[in-house]
């Protein structure tokens, strides 16, 4: 019945007008004129200049090759605010990763909880950053309950955010932000597992750890590369945070990539800001194609 069906649906599609047709598509194509003309005008053409701005001068008129690309290679700043920022994302995203994955699939197995537990998890994205900063700050600063707590057992207080643990705390305040929308999505991709594979697996006999080995996780390869690849944009999102608490210059260990960025541009070096842009976007580029590479298959 299905390959008559479709020798039908093929038969009627043969004496459509090709005019008609045509004539679809062209609507079609006017549909998505105005988002095309929004991306081209708002992303691309901007894109496109910012290339260009990195072969020419501070002026934006004078050529200089690569001279702008040497600069930024060479820039101390650069090389310690890149190491920071691949070190944050190495640490972060992973992370962030396997404790949604882990806490999503004990929802999905204990759905009596209720939905206000994702609730919970998704509070701190609706929190304003501007609240998150002064939770910070209550927490974290030299008079803050961090220094008070720690004093009962004779730890001297301090600015934790101004030494080597504000990376830790960085890290902390990421997937505290993000945990609950990583959560939603790994329970989107759980739920259009059927039910019944795992009781016809439970049947044959397999516990709980080969059904999420051999039946949760290879049903959820593919969506892992677009919750990598958020996870991996969220991650540069947390400098807001950050330059808002700690200012233009914070500890060394998370002077990031956006802070850098942010002080050549309020210096006006767009020539090292347009270079330095280029670098990430081919390095971003890269990444999200080895995720896709990676993840966008079955596993073998």
């Amino acid at each position: 019945m299905g390959l008559i069906h479709t020798q039908k649906h093929q038969k009627r599609h043969k004496h459509i007008p090709k005019t008609k047709r045509g004539a679809g598509n062209k609507v079609a194509y006017l549909f998505l004129l105005p988002s095309l003309a929004g991306v081209l005008v708002l992303f691309v053409v901007p894109y496109l200049d910012v290339i260009r701005r990195s072969f020419m001068d501070g002026t934006g008129k004078k050529f200089v090759g690569l001279d702008n690309y040497t600069m930024v290679f060479s820039n101390r700043s650069f090389r310690q605010a890149t190491a920071n920022t691949a070190r944050f994302i190495a640490a972060c995203v992973p992370l962030l990763i396997v404790l949604s994955l882990l806490i999503a699939v004990y929802l999905q197995e204990h759905k009596y909880i209720g939905a206000w537990i994702k609730s919970a998890f998704l509070l701190p994205m609706a929190m304003p950053v501007a609240s998150i900063v002064l939770l910070w700050s209550v927490l974290f600063t030299k008079s803050g309950f961090l220094s008070g707590f720690l004093m009962m057992f004779g730890v001297p207080s301090q600015n934790w955010l101004n030494t080597k643990y504000s990376f830790g705390i960085l890290v902390f305040s990421y997937i505290w932000k993000n945990l609950g929308y990583d959560i939603i999505l790994w329970l989107a991709a759980l739920s259009t597992i059927p039910p019944g594979v795992y009781e016809a697996a439970k049947m044959d006999g397999a516990g709980a750890r080969d059904s999420f080995f051999y039946i949760t996780m290879p049903n959820l390869w593919p969506s892992l590369a677009l919750i990598t690849t958020l996870s991996l944009i969220n991650g540069f999102k947390v400098f807001r945070e950050a330059y808002l608490v700690a200012g233009d210059y914070p500890e060394e260990h998370i002077y990031l990539l956006q802070h850098l960025f942010n002080n050549w541009f309020r210096d006006l070096s767009v020539n090292k800001l347009a270079a330095g842009a280029v670098l990430m976007g081919i390095v971003l580029f890269l990444l999200i194609m080895v995720f896709q590479k990676l993840f966008g298959r079955e596993p073998s």
